[in-house]
């Protein structure tokens, strides 16, 4: 029996360890290749390719796939650190594909760059999971995320008639250029908002998903526009980052902050919301146990059906649900 190789490339940090991979001459669905090489009783080693492990998102979402992957007998990950180069994920998936993994999940730092490599695992018989972030076309086993554009919509929705309900100067942070995320989130903002016409987006600018850049874009854009009422970050980090700048200028108690994660973590946008530093965060769950419940339907129960599309639910966390939330969600102490 050839050893076969596939390419997990998830949005997660897991644990590292070998196994036994099956062999699949090129067919046209991940799925179906596995299906002749799975089963119980085998090793599977799943190779993850993370966009970035210092986003703390990315962080909870490494730790979710570990987790969940612990559970399954004979799953063993190996995380790569993309370090928000799309070249370097690239080759990240080159060489999961010559480890000979079983199972790629990825999480592509930006959607074109990345088309190529995903395409090249999948067509090879490797079953590819796309985790968070999408690519270019239909060449991978299954995707699992977030409605990125619903969110932002339910973002635009509440400054609309909530946060900013007689209107005001909106700055917006923006998520790395290239990602789907950041095009979604603000595509569904403007949709929010637009039942507002005295609502005004009066600056757009990346933050790249950091804190620290995200402070740095918010102070000079607070400096242009000292009259904006909120700011619209596509993340919490950002949005944190955005109220330190805000609060140096003395505008923390003017200008009204939001983000988007709600990470149940001591860090993470559901605890700032509580202690007031954001007026709402819109959950973004990370997947990572739906993905790895995905590979063990594939890999272990030699699934052929896995949904082509799993969409995570969202909500908005405000201080009036922040602390109910992050218990409901097992949040630490």
């Amino acid at each position: 029996m050839r050893t076969r190789t596939v390419l997990l490339a998830l949005l997660c940090t897991g644990a590292l360890v070998t196994s036994t991979a099956c062999s699949v001459e090129k067919p046209s669905d991940g799925a179906d290749a596995a299906a002749g090489n799975c089963g119980t009783g085998r090793d599977f080693l799943i190779g993850m390719s993370q966009a970035n492990n210092a986003e703390p998102y990315r962080q909870v979402m490494n730790n979710d796939v570990q987790t969940a992957a612990k559970s399954v007998p004979g799953f063993s990950v190996v995380v790569s650190d993309a370090a928000q180069d799309n070249s370097k994920q690239v080759a990240d998936v080159e060489n999961f594909l010559t480890q000979k993994i079983d199972l790629l999940i990825i999480s592509p730092n930006e959607a074109k760059p990345l088309t190529a490599v995903v395409r090249k695992a999948y067509e090879r018989g490797t079953p590819v999971i796309v985790l968070d972030r999408k690519v270019e076309g239909e060449a991978y086993t299954a995707f699992v995320g977030g409605d990125n554009v619903a969110i932002g919509r339910a973002a635009g929705e509440f400054y609309a008639s909530t946060l900013l309900p007689d209107g005001g100067k909106v700055i917006e942070i923006t998520g790395l250029p290239g990602s789907t995320p950041a095009a979604e989130r603000a595509q569904g903002f403007r949709d929010g908002i637009a039942a507002n016409p005295k609502i005004d987006v009066v600056a757009s600018q990346p933050g790249d998903w950091l804190r620290e850049k995200g402070q740095s874009v918010a102070d000079a854009l607070l400096k242009a526009h000292p009259d904006a009422a909120a700011v619209y970050a596509h993340n919490d980090p950002m949005a944190e980052g955005a109220y330190l700048a805000a609060k140096a200028a003395g505008l923390h108690t003017k200008v009204k902050f939001t983000g988007i994660d709600a990470l149940p973590v001591p860090s993470g946008g559901i605890k700032a919301v509580e202690q007031g530093r954001l007026a709402a965060t819109f959950q973004y769950a990370t997947g990572g146990r739906e993905a790895v419940d995905l590979a063990r339907r594939i890999l272990v129960d030699c699934a052929k059906d896995v949904p082509r599309s799993t969409t995570l639910d969202t909500m908005r966390i405000t201080r009036e649900n922040a602390t109910e939330t992050y218990a409901r969600l097992g949040g630490v102490a």
